[in-house]
């Protein structure tokens, strides 16, 4: 009776809390987490980066294949999310809780198989993903702690985001940030103190993730939550797992085809030497900061958006939309231009290294300007993927991160070099914006008619 009680309380909050109000407490502590998380990213670069070159240049090696996993863990989390939000809305939690725990279980399982295959082809993809000689040593030890731990890595995710989905970001972000900041304890004691240099990070990271791992299960076995994991609830049917996979696959094709244009990246900036690849790791290191946040808020309007299209409350959908955008764009103007100012500070936090700092900062300060596009294009890809339109979704997730970004990157590193891999990425944002822009338009138009149809029956 208590357990249903909190329940009722949760949906009444998530359908009734003024939008931008709601939108805002749920994501601040998405914001935090992804915050700290990167700066966690920006520490160990800078950590590392202290071991040479070489090695900072193989923490973009080994980012590129830890963004692989995270693609696997976002696939099931916001496969799974998106369609807890929506069953919720519509008052379904016995179903919810069987969607929550197959999608948990399926990210484990896929992240076990996953780490025995790279493992037998672990030097293969060393190089596959933009090693050199020298870098190779580095990441390969530095990779062999992602892969002991890759399974708790990976259910991580998707736990951060059924939790997220729920509304309950609050608790996902305990569980982040008490990973990141073990990360960094982890980092300075391994690294320095006991002498381990990059085996100490990659040991770091692994403990940290069964930590956070672990913290982030709590709240489902505390009652804290709708949805309850359970080996019971567990339902390897085909429907729910291809709709879950499906929902997710936009999510997978954002993050599989990012790790796919850091690995292509890495490959054209090898021509130019290690200071080239340590120069573009470290552009992704401090621009996904930013990036994070707008993608923060944006994960702030994901339950929104989902309960209320479940509860065809789409007067919530419309408003947080707009509102979503307008607030991401701020922010972004505002951070970004503090980021274009003070990029080569950043940059030699990170590396100071002459050669380094001259292939960074023009690359940084081109994708600081060029992010004013990505507010729109990236809260259409969420606005899609939480009202279960797959295909739209799928489709412009593979435009942003791929289909656009890729062939102008080969395009213009054959034409200008590497200004040309520098302008890429920024290329890539300002052509990404126009397919957003159409499918926002399109989906809206379609949902006034919509709204319109439920109101003539309803009079009727």
């Amino acid at each position: 009776m208590e357990s249903k009680k909190k329940h009722n309380i949760q949906y009444d909050r998530m359908i009734q809390t003024p939008v931008p109000r709601l939108i805002i407490r749920l994501a601040i502590p998405t914001v935090l987490s992804m915050m700290v998380t990167n700066l966690y990213n920006v520490v160990d670069t800078a950590f590392v980066g202290r071991l040479g070159t070489s090695a900072s240049g193989a923490v973009g090696i080994v980012f590129g294949f830890m963004s692989i996993l995270q693609a696997i863990g976002f696939t099931f989390g916001q496969g799974s999310g998106s369609i807890i939000s929506r069953r919720l809305g519509d008052k379904d939690s016995e179903n919810a809780s069987v969607i929550a725990s197959t999608g948990f279980c399926l990210s484990f399982i896929t992240a076990i198989v996953a780490s025995v295959i790279c493992y037998l082809f672990l030097d293969r993809i060393i190089m596959f993903l933009g090693s050199t000689e020298t870098i190779a040593p580095y990441a390969r030890t530095y990779i062999l702690f992602i892969l002991a731990t890759a399974p708790f890595m990976v259910s991580s995710f998707t736990i951060n985001n059924v939790l997220r989905y729920e509304g309950r970001a609050m608790l996902g972000m305990i569980g982040l940030l008490s990973g990141a900041v073990i990360n960094i304890l982890g980092d300075m004691i391994f690294m320095f103190g006991m002498g381990m240099g990059i085996a100490g990070a990659g040991l770091s990271t692994a403990l940290s993730q069964v930590i956070s791992f672990t913290i982030l299960l709590v709240p489902f076995y505390k009652g804290q939550t709708q949805c309850r994991l359970s080996i019971s609830n567990v339902k390897f049917n085909a429907a729910d797992i291809w709709d879950i996979i499906a929902t997710g696959c936009p999510s997978l094709l954002r993050q599989g085809l990012g790790s796919v244009t850091t690995i292509i990246l890495n490959t054209e900036a090898v021509v130019y030497g290690d200071a080239a690849v340590a120069g573009m790791s470290i552009v992704s290191r401090l621009f996904f900061f930013l990036f994070s946040i707008a993608i923060g808020v944006g994960q702030g309007f994901q339950p929104v958006c989902g309960f209320s299209y479940g509860a065809k409350r789409y007067d919530r959908l419309k408003q947080g939309f707009k509102f979503t955008v307008m607030l991401s764009e701020v922010l972004m103007i505002v951070l970004g231009a503090i980021l274009y100012i003070k990029a080569p500070y950043f940059v030699k936090l990170l590396r100071d290294d002459p050669e380094v700092v001259e292939v960074a900062v023009r690359a940084l300060r081109l994708q600081c300007i060029a992010v004013l596009f990505l507010p729109l294009a990236m809260n259409t890809e969420m606005l899609m993927q939480c009202t279960g339109q797959k295909l739209a979704a799928s489709l412009l997730s593979m435009m942003r991160n791929g289909l656009i970004f890729i062939p102008v990157l080969l395009i213009l590193a054959r034409i200008r070099g590497i200004s040309g891999i520098q302008e890429a990425q920024p290329l890539a944002y300002v052509i990404g914006f126009f397919p957003g822009a159409t499918a926002a338009y399109m989906f809206f138009g379609k949902l006034n008619n919509s709204d319109e149809r439920d109101k003539t029956r309803e009079s009727d």
